[in-house]
């Protein structure tokens, strides 16, 4: 998923020049306040996030907009169908959005490749099975296949969190270049990730969140390779903590890697893939991945098997 253009919210914009003008007089210039374009744009966002509808105090909250701001922006949006009015003076997204998130994902050739794959490994396991990708700092499940019983868990397409916070960023993290890791391995609220955890995900080519933010959430996650063998997504198993433990990871984990090399190796022959890449430095086009293991290619592994 490219990164996107003219999109940092007011809390991003005054922080970041905060930042350059603490750097003294030498410093570069600040960037532009935001303009309508990223007040727009971050009033979507927050509108498609998880827990809607919305109300305007919550969306103004969020985005660290007015609330006449954002009053206006979304009486725009709904005048176009991309928010729609709801009961309370709340908002939810509108037809016209969700009908563009359902035509680009069913469009989408890793997702066509993703979605069996998360089928099995839901039948298999009886977790949620998840296919998520990295956005700058942001972490969001694009596929989520639920169990029969759904755990408790709110998990769902959409669903966003730091790359710091749970198994899915900690994988793809663990997959990148050292320079590019080090710069993201800082989440919101200034911890870093988890050491012992990405080191694991390196050796491992899995990662397993056994102490994750959300408490009663566990997770374990492989990511998935382009054809130049750079991690473009994650897919990600997710369960109650008495339903992925330390021994189900054990199971699990092995499981997860095998599909998501399966996947990779799917990917392998459609150069270009577009969901999951985020804008950044040039990166060297090898075939092997960010930590400079090369993916399997094997089938997928049966729970346990050794790799």
């Amino acid at each position: 998923m490219g990164k996107p253009v003219n999109s940092r919210s007011q809390k991003q914009a005054s922080a970041a020049a905060s930042t350059i003008a603490s750097d003294g007089p030498g410093a570069d210039a600040a960037p532009p306040a935001p303009g309508p374009v990223d007040k727009a744009m971050e009033v979507l966002a927050a509108l498609a996030g998880s827990g809607a509808p919305h109300r305007l105090a919550d969306l103004a909250r969020h985005t660290g907009l007015a609330k006449p701001t954002v009053h206006r922006l979304l009486r725009a949006l709904a005048a176009t169908g991309y928010a729609e009015p709801a009961t309370g003076g709340s908002y939810r997204p509108g037809p016209r959005l969700l009908g563009l998130a359902a035509s680009v994902l069913a469009d989408d050739a890793a997702l066509r490749r993703v979605s069996p794959v998360l089928d099995e490994l839901r039948e298999r396991t009886g977790l949620f099975a998840s296919y998520a990708v990295r956005d700058d700092r942001t972490v969001i499940h694009l596929d989520v296949r639920a169990p029969a019983q759904g755990l408790g868990l709110d998990l769902r397409p959409g669903f966003c969190e730091p790359v710091t916070a749970g198994a899915a960023g900690l994988a793809l993290l663990a997959d990148l270049p050292a320079e590019e890791s080090e710069s993201l391995s800082t989440g919101p609220d200034g911890a870093p990730a988890d050491e012992a955890t990405l080191a694991a995900a390196a050796r491992d080519g899995y990662a397993f969140d056994g102490t994750d933010t959300w408490l009663d959430r566990r997770a374990l996650a492989a990511p998935v390779r382009d054809a130049t063998g750079h991690a473009v997504g994650a897919l990600v198993l997710a369960g109650g903590a008495f339903t992925l433990d330390d021994a189900a990871a054990r199971l699990y984990g092995p499981m997860v890697r095998s599909a998501a090399a399966a996947v990779s190796a799917s990917l392998a022959a459609l150069p270009g893939v577009r969901l999951g890449l985020v804008a950044g430095p040039e990166r060297p086009t090898s075939g092997t991945g960010g930590n400079g293991r090369r993916g399997s290619t094997n089938g997928v592994e049966g729970a346990g098997e050794k790799r």
